[in-house]
Parts: C-alpha cells; sequence; structure tokens
C-alpha cells in the first residue's frame, strides 16, 4: 500500500504528549511516577485507576548552569535541607536522596544563595538532573555557619552498644567467673592469652559468638556464654626478637568458665575459621585445650547444624600437621574432643595438675568401665613416661614461657647470642670408658648459652631429643644417654627420636646425631617390644630427611646402632667426627672375638691361658676401633678436638642454601607419635 508514503512526515512528527525515549543528559524530566511515600501499599494500587502517563518534567534547567546541584544518579529525593532564598555556604548539606534503600546527601557546590528548587521531595529523578540552582555570592563563606567540627570523644548510640557488648565478654564484666577460676589455681583464658602474646597485638575472631542453647534468652547467653567457650585470633609471639610475618601467630584457647570448656556447634564454627586461617596465612598454631568433647546440651553438635559428625574441626585441625607448626598447652581436665585436638599438637605442654584422657569419668561410667574421680584418668604420672607430655611444667606461666621458648626455633635465626667456653667439652666425657655421663651437660656446654629445650625427656630415656641453637641457628639434638642401658636403642627411643627427625625435616631445621651407643638393644624382654619394627624408624626416617644432617661420634659407636645415628651410614650426613674418646666397631666385640676365634681358643688347654688369650684378642679389637684409627681409614671424616666442634657445626649451617619457599606441606604430617 501507499499509506506510509503518503503519511510518513505525519508519522515520523514527534506528539506532543510523548516523552523522548532516550534520558541521558536531560534535566528536565522526574523517573517514573510519584505516589503517596506514606502509604505502603501505594505503589500496589497505582496503574489500576488509570494507565500510566510516563514521565512527568519539572522545570527544565541546564547542567552547565553555575551552582546547579545534579542528581548523581536515579533516586527519589527524600528531603530538601534549604529553602529557596537560604545563604548556604560551600559543602552545606542541601539535600537528601534515596536510591536502593541507602540516602545520599548532596552538598553545595558553590556558597550562595538559593535561587530556585526545581523537584520536591517525593519525586523520582534521573542521573544529571538540575535539582537546585544555587546563586553564588562573594559572602556566603562568611554568612554560613563554620563547618562543624567532629568531636572524637563523641560515642554514638550504635558504637556504645558495640563497646559494651564487647566490654561484657571480657574478664573485668564476669568477676564471680574469674574468681571461681582463680580458687581452683589457673588463670583465666584471656590471662593466659595476654601473657602469651605481645601487647596490643591480639585481634580476636567472634568474640560476640553465643551459643545456640535455645533454654536462654539472648541477654541469659550474653551472661552464660561469651564466645561459645573459645577464644581465637591473631597475634604476635616473640615480636621483641622476631619481625613480622615470622612472630605473627593463630591462638585457641578453650575457656573452662564457659559450658566447662565443652565444644558447641558455633564453638566449632569459629575454630573452623580459626584453622582456615592459619592454614590460608600460614600461621603457627597456639592451643590452649581445657574441657571435654561434645556438649551434650546448650547447642552441641556439629558447625554446620548437621550433627556431632558433620564437624570439619578435627579433620581440618589434622591438615596443619606439617603445614604449620602446632604447639599444645593444658592445665587441669583435658578430655575428649580437648583431648584428640591436643594430641594433634606436635608438642603438648602440660601443668603438673593436668589429666588427659580421652574420655572423662561420665564417659568411663557409662560404658560400664567402672567410677573414677577426674584426678584418676591420665594424671601427669602416667602421661609423662608414656610419651603423651612433652613437657610437663608446673603452671600455666612457665607452660606460656616454654611454648614461646619452643616456638621461637620455628621463628628462625636470632643476631644475638652467648656460648660457654669450648674447652669444656674436653672434659665431658670421663677418660674411664666404663663411666657414665650426663649428655645433657655436654648438649648446654656447645649449644647457645640457655638455648637448650628437651623434649619428652621421661620417655624413652635411652635417647635425648632438643631444640637449641648454635650461633643463632635453630638445629635440632639426637643424643644416645649412657646413664640408661649405656645409650642402648630400645622401641620407645627410636620412636622418639624418628619422631624429632620428622618434625624437624618438615620444617627445615638441621639435624645433629651425638653417638655415644653400643648399638640397638638386644635380647628376648626387649624383643617383646616389637623392637625389628620401631628400631627400623630410624633408617627409614633417617635415610628421607632432607635437611642437614650431621653426626659426632662423642664415645662409642658399634653396630647397626652407630649408623642409625648417622641417616643409616657414616657417609651420609653433611659430616660425621669422632672426639678423641670415640670408639668404633661391631656390636659386641667380645662375641664377635669368641665367635670368630672359637677353634684358637678352644685349642688352648690351660683356662687362665685361654682367658689372657681371649683379652689380648679383644684389646687389639679395641684398639682397632679407636678414633685416630678409624679416621686413618677415613671411616669417618676426622678426629676432632671436641673445643672445635662448635665451629664444624656453624661450618656447615654457614654453607647450606636456605630451602627454596614451598606453597605446600614438605611432609603429608609429622607422626604423633
Amino acid at each position: 500500500t501507499t499509506f506510509v508514503d503518503d503519511h510518513l512526515v505525519e508519522l515520523v512528527a514527534p506528539r506532543e504528549d510523548e516523552a523522548p525515549r532516550n534520558l541521558a543528559g536531560l534535566s528536565g524530566h522526574t523517573a517514573g511516577a510519584k505516589v503517596d511515600a506514606a502509604d505502603p501499599l501505594a505503589v500496589l494500587t497505582y496503574g489500576k485507576s488509570r494507565a500510566p502517563g510516563g514521565l512527568r518534567t519539572t522545570a527544565d534547567a541546564s547542567g552547565d548552569e553555575p551552582g546547579a546541584v545534579l542528581a548523581p544518579m536515579q533516586s527519589t529525593i527524600v528531603s530538601f535541607e534549604v529553602a529557596v532564598g537560604e545563604v548556604v555556604r560551600k559543602g552545606q548539606d542541601v539535600a537528601v536522596l534515596n536510591a536502593m534503600k541507602m540516602e545520599h546527601v548532596l552538598k553545595a557546590p558553590v556558597a550562595g544563595a538559593v535561587q530556585r528548587l526545581n523537584a520536591a521531595p517525593g519525586d523520582t529523578v534521573v542521573a544529571g538532573q538540575v535539582l537546585m540552582v544555587i546563586e553564588a555570592t562573594d559572602h556566603g563563606d562568611e554568612h554560613g555557619a563554620a563547618a562543624q567540627e567532629v568531636n572524637l570523644e563523641h560515642v554514638r548510640p550504635d558504637l556504645a552498644r558495640m563497646l559494651d557488648r564487647h566490654q561484657r565478654t571480657r574478664d573485668e564484666a564476669r568477676p564471680q567467673a574469674v574468681a571461681r577460676r582463680h580458687a581452683s589455681g589457673h588463670r583465666t583464658a584471656r590471662e593466659n592469652i595476654a601473657d602469651l602474646v605481645d601487647p596490643g597485638s591480639f585481634v580476636e575472631y567472634g568474640p560476640l559468638v553465643l551459643a545456640a542453647d535455645a533454654r536462654f534468652t539472648t541477654e541469659q547467653l550474653i551472661e552464660k556464654s561469651p564466645g561459645d567457650g573459645i577464644i581465637i585470633g591473631i597475634g604476635t609471639v616473640n615480636g621483641d626478637r622476631v619481625e613480622a610475618p615470622a612472630s605473627r601467630c593463630m591462638v585457641m584457647s578453650y575457656d573452662y568458665t564457659v559450658y566447662a570448656g565443652t565444644q558447641g556447634g558455633r564453638n566449632h564454627a569459629k575454630t573452623d575459621r580459626g584453622i582456615a586461617v592459619a592454614k590460608s596465612a600460614r600461621l603457627p598454631v597456639i592451643l590452649f585445650a581445657e574441657g571435654g568433647g561434645g556438649r551434650a546440651g546448650g547447642g552441641g553438635g556439629g558447625s554446620g547444624g548437621l550433627g556431632a559428625g558433620s564437624t570439619r574441626t578435627f579433620a581440618h585441625f589434622a591438615q596443619l600437621s606439617g603445614l604449620v607448626p602446632l604447639v599444645g598447652i593444658t592445665t587441669g581436665r583435658c578430655f575428649a574432643g580437648n583431648a584428640s585436638l591436643l594430641g594433634c599438637c606436635d608438642v603438648v605442654i602440660a601443668t603438673r595438675d593436668s589429666n588427659i584422657g580421652m574420655g572423662g569419668p561420665a564417659m568411663i561410667e557409662g560404658g560400664g568401665l567402672g567410677v573414677f574421680a577426674p584426678e584418676e584418668i591420665g594424671p601427669m604420672e602416667v602421661q609423662v613416661p608414656n610419651g603423651v607430655v612433652d613437657i610437663a611444667v608446673d603452671d600455666e606461666a612457665e607452660a606460656v614461657a616454654v611454648a614461646k621458648q619452643y616456638l621461637s626455633y620455628f621463628q628462625g635465626p636470632l643476631t644475638t647470642w652467648e656460648a660457654a667456653d669450648q674447652r669444656a667439652l674436653r672434659h665431658v666425657v670421663p677418660e674411664n670408658r666404663l663411666r657414665v655421663y650426663d649428655p645433657r651437660d655436654l648438649i648446654a656446654t656447645m649449644a647457645d648459652r640457655g638455648s637448650m629445650l628437651e623434649l619428652r625427656r621421661h620417655f624413652g630415656q635411652g635417647m635425648i631429643i632438643a631444640l637449641v641453637r648454635i650461633e643463632g641457628r635453630p638445629i635440632g639434638i639426637v643424643a644416645n644417654d649412657p646413664q640408661h642401658y649405656g645409650g642402648a636403642i630400645t622401641s620407645d627411643g627410636a620412636d622418639k627420636a624418628a619422631r624429632f627427625m620428622k618434625l624437624c625435616d618438615a620444617f627445615d631445621i638441621p639435624l645433629l646425631f651425638l653417638c655415644d651407643t653400643p648399638g640397638i638393644m638386644v635380647g628376648p624382654e626387649i624383643e617383646k617390644s616389637a623392637l625389628v619394627r620401631h628400631s627400623s624408624r630410624m633408617f627409614v626416617v633417617g635415610a628421607n630427611v632432607s635437611v642437614p644432617c650431621m653426626t659426632i661420634v662423642v664415645r662409642k659407636a658399634y653396630g647397626l646402632g652407630a649408623i642409625a645415628m648417622a641417616n643409616g651410614s657414616f657417609k651420609e650426613p653433611l659430616f660425621t667426627v669422632s672426639w678423641p674418646t670415640g670408639e668404633f666397631g661391631g656390636m659386641g666385640l667380645e662375641g664377635q672375638v669368641k665367635l670368630g676365634f672359637r677353634n684358637e681358643l678352644a685349642a688352648i688347654g690351660d683356662a687362665d691361658a685361654r682367658r689372657r688369650k681371649f683379652d689380648e684378642m679383644v684389646a687389639v679389637a679395641y684398639e682397632r676401633g679407636e678414633a685416630l684409627n678409624e679416621a686413618s681409614w677415613f671411616g669417618v671424616d676426622d678426629t676432632i678436638d671436641p673445643a672445635d666442634s662448635r665451629r664444624w657445626i656453624a661450618g656447615i649451617l654457614e654453607s647450606v642454601r636456605p630451602p627454596l619457599p614451598r606453597a605446600g606441606k614438605k611432609r603429608s604430617c609429622i607422626d604423633t607419635w
């Protein structure tokens, strides 16, 4: 048809009642319709009585006009703070707009008098629309009030409420709970944390969390369950000796004053959060474990509210093993879930009044296993010699001090140190080769003064493991103790040494072996302890560590026990040297002579003569094994003056390259045993 051609001019001409479709840059229109803002149903009824009329226009104005106040976005005018004719200063509040439920305050762009308002409260305006025009004057700033000064001491109501809630979580707001805690001979969780971290460095996560306990009101829960029984945060430890980030740590402390330190759902959620932050930021974790396991009431269950089995706290905490140092501290009663987390730690520090067990009295009685007092379950006279506790201390103050010292070895070297006169090492080992001595004196003399920290002293007593420093650098020491079976390696001793090797290897701490052993223990009784398997751990672990290793033969180096103290071979460590007191040979030289020269000895008819011959043969065997002879055929790298031991060690520590940065773990985990 020809309709379009005949009416083209008419079709393209703008209609008087139709607004432009492209509103960009326009200042004289409002967006949408205006309804009664006081009526919540007005927006629902709008349009039912009449068809939408499109955009309504207001007085036109140019956005380029001097003194124009423009709408920064599509929004609704809440109010005008000034009236026509009013004199305003530059920066004074002149209008309030609402967009997406947020109010935006518009400021006067110039000082002057309000010439006109182009809209009214309730109007919906578009971006760039002129809302008012201010005629600039020279005296506007003088006439307007001075800019309001902020009172930095003023506390707003919302801030006051927040501060009050935080204050109610502090010890000062809980005098009765604190008094009961002190009466039991213990410090509060916050007192322990304050002693551990550097002043002012602790930033707490979740202090306002309350237990999910429907039995109480919120107000009651604020009083009964601050933090849901666990305090978590980041602080610096030993910040006076090492810099951040090495000094930064995650601290988690169960609060025995809240539900007896038991674990609830939100309690687990906080723990999980702390674990996640520690994993992401590679922060060492110090855990104060005291209390029980899952809470029977008062918000028990998993962190996701799906039951106790859904909590990931134990899995995620265990995944930190080998990634970051885990330091566990306990005092008082530590049972079930608390004990499990404590047992995952690299080191367990416990006060003398601690009781540690996988179940408390109620669980034991419920299982039909008898009725016991808490003090009868896992006391220190049991848990120290059996190896559960690495370091036993008198009280929480000493526990915190030891934890700080332990952590320091994993924070890096120190620049200042002192050492004893190393000539004293020449006199540590008695000239009588059969006389015992205490290797701890040797270690304390060799190491930087005051730097020795022994672990698991009363477990596997034939083996000593300790963290020390040499010229400020941390190293781990594994030493035989001749005071116990002459230093022979037992099942417990092998386990103790092997686990310590894994610990040092996981965190790149070099190892020094001080060898004085007659070999691996023998006999029918010791074989009942599965010695074959346990002793082999020293070979398997020692041969697979990648940290720098060193061996010094102090006195005896016999049999398989000797090479177990050298990663499986004297040629495996970066050096193997001996003191002049060193002795080398197969285990049981007397037995070797009896077996190897049996026929020759049997041919001697006189018993006394046979004995003299036997003694001569044994003496020859011992002479062949003297340290100087061993060095002569390069069995060891050298026989050295004991006073030179530190020089050898320091030389290696200075020679090795630092390990390359790692994104993850070096080892999958550190054996808990």
